[in-house]
């Protein structure tokens, strides 16, 4: 028997450790989410902490072990699926002795589950009740997915005694190996674009292959943001004999963390192509794959395999979803940033958590701190924020880059050089100042913004799950660095797991704004700000090829306007609120038209 996902949600990967032990915190009830596991010293580190916690026996990994960040990951996720599965016989047998556990359970599964439906008439029953319940429960219900992450794009080369190791020793590939060889039967979430040289080295394990059954024990999610790149990427895999199972769609802005703006399309109009040409999807990489099976030898599959499709990005009501689960027919709803208020399910100190539940709409803002150089949504006010301050108001810039996983400019070293390093702005800011006579104040200021402005994600983004542990931080004082889509603006108070999950259901409202707008009017506000914005501040000499760009994202957005029309005519969802959803459809259809694209001639 094959047992269903109990949910029609997830969690989706949120920095590098604020959901790094979200899988032993919520999937024995069943909660499906992600870690990122491209940082082999959290992961040690907690491994630790948990080893200790439950009395295990893994043992600690030196950094002095021949290919000690692939064991690190394999030993981290193998000990997550020991203690989610022992949490899981735990809580099976809990709720079938206990009547009010069992309810409790219940309340928190979605309204139209059959299996909540099923519960129900099995504890209306009056003979054998704990009996029938326990082998119900034994056959239907499974944990959440220990589903892992990893960013394609920081896969920096490694060097041992000034020689460069072999591609298998990047960083992504270790991670990739290490997931490779662990015990897990679940998903790698691959993110940020393509890697080619990445996405080749998965044809060296069986696991990403199905079996002579069509079984995947190591499935493959791609994140994308369009279907033209799916389409590519998928079929890329499956020349290899190897198939996407889910293709993760996030919105370009209203997202956590980095923010991959398409060219104005919106997320409407993007998930409708997805909608009606999956079929495309599936047929193209079905004979792709096929052919590429028979070449190397391997079980063939008849039939194509299942392939899902699933969205996240600044939903935020129960309506939301359930409107993104009915209209597009998408499997999941991914719900990121409003569980960084759920203390059962994340890893946040408390300081960063309080300071998200005062953040306000003008707080949440597109920041150019990314070493990676793409535009980062975060917050005002973290304490990485404000001790960066505090050394800039005395002369100093600049991280000390401890872990370098983001060390990928090689401006001025082969091995490597992350942006937010003292040793890389140092030599950027000698530059600048030689140059000073030349520039305006403006200028200089802004091109001194370009280099400062950078802020060490490596540690900045761990630092919360250590905090929260009351693990010893060494090193310089860096403080956290959080990265909540703007949607969080509206969540503002700390909630548990249950209330949160009955608020996406439906059961219960956790927001206090009742003037929340619509998530898809929320992203095209973002649109058209980034628009204007990219405008205005252009620093470039016009080109006619900018501003063919340009004009390109401002019809898609003029498009993407036209479709929200249309759908939400025809849709019995957000009724109540229609009359301001196309009052506002108007308004920001009148601001992008009046956003003047400088023209060039060729």
């Amino acid at each position: 028997m094959t047992k269903k996902p109990l949910h029609n949600f997830h969690i989706p990967v949120m920095g590098l450790a604020y959901t790094i032990d979200s899988p032993i915190r919520v999937a024995q009830y069943g909660i499906s989410s992600v870690i990122s596991i491209i940082d082999d010293e959290i992961l040690e580190k907690m491994k630790n902490f948990y080893n200790k916690k439950f009395n295990l026996d893994y043992f600690g990994i030196s950094t002095k072990t021949d290919d000690y960040r692939a064991r690190r990951v394999t030993a981290y996720l193998d000990m997550v699926d020991d203690i989610v599965n022992e949490k899981f016989e735990s809580f099976k047998q809990e709720i079938s002795k206990n009547k009010e556990a069992l309810k409790d359970f219940m309340a928190i599964l979605p309204n139209t589950s059959d299996l909540k439906t099923s519960l129900q008439n099995l504890i209306n029953q009056k003979d054998n009740w704990s009996s029938n319940i326990k082998n119900f429960i034994e056959a239907n219900l499974r944990p959440g997915s220990i589903d892992v992450n990893i960013m394609t794009k920081v896969d920096k080369d490694n060097y041992q005694n000034n020689e460069q190791l072999p591609v298998m020793y990047n960083d992504a590939h270790a991670s990739l190996r290490g997931f490779a060889k662990s015990k897990l039967s679940s998903s790698m979430v691959l993110s940020a674009g393509m890697n080619p040289r990445l996405y080749s080295y998965m044809e060296e394990f069986e696991d990403f292959f199905p079996d002579e059954n069509g079984k995947i024990k190591k499935k493959i999610i791609l994140k994308v943001s369009d279907f033209r790149s799916a389409m590519i990427q998928g079929n890329f895999l499956a020349k290899k004999g190897l198939w996407v199972s889910e293709y993760r769609i996030e919105s370009g802005l209203n997202c956590g963390g980095h923010a991959f703006a398409t060219e104005g399309m919106l997320l409407g109009p993007i998930m409708e192509e997805f909608k009606q040409k999956k079929n495309d999807l599936i047929q193209s990489a079905h004979t792709l794959m096929t052919a590429a099976l028979e070449q190397k030898g391997k079980p063939l599959v008849s039939e194509p395999l299942k392939m899902k499709i699933t969205v996240q990005g600044g939903v935020g009501t129960s309506e939301e979803h359930e409107f993104l689960l009915a209209n597009y027919n998408v499997d999941s709803v991914g719900w990121g940033s409003p569980f960084l208020l759920v203390p059962e399910a994340t890893s946040v100190d408390k300081e960063t958590r309080n300071l998200l539940v005062k953040s306000k709409e003008q707080d949440l803002y597109l920041s150019h701190i990314s070493p990676l150089g793409v535009p980062f949504n975060t917050v005002k006010g973290t304490s990485n924020e404000l001790l960066k301050h505090e050394k800039e108001a005395k002369g100093k810039y600049g991280s000390s880059c401890p872990k370098k996983l983001l060390a990928l400019s090689k401006e001025f070293s082969p091995e490597g050089t992350c942006t937010a390093s003292k040793k890389y702005q140092d030599i950027k800011l000698k530059e600048l100042y030689a140059d000073r006579e030349t520039l305006t104040e403006k200028e200089f200021d802004k091109r001194k913004s370009q280099i400062t402005d950078k802020a060490c994600l490596c540690v900045g983004l761990v630092n919360a799950a250590y905090m929260e542990q009351n693990l010893e931080i060494k090193g310089e004082k860096q403080g956290v660095v959080i990265c909540p889509g703007p949607n969080i603006a509206f969540f503002d108070k700390e909630v548990s797991l249950s209330e949160m999950v009955k608020h996406i259901y439906g059961n219960t409202n956790i927001l206090s704004h009742t003037q929340r707008p619509n998530m898809f009017i929320n992203e095209l506000k973002m649109y058209v700000d980034y628009l204007r914005k990219e405008i205005t501040e252009s620093s470039v000499q016009m080109t006619h090829a900018q501003t063919k760009k340009w004009n390109a994202f401002k019809k898609n957005i003029l498009e993407g306007i036209e479709y929200y029309h249309d759908l939400f005519i025809g849709s019995s969802f957000f009724s109540n609120g229609l009359s301001t959803i196309n009052l506002q459809l108007q308004e920001y259809k009148l601001q992008l038209t009046a956003i003047d694209i400088p023209q060039v001639e060729k």
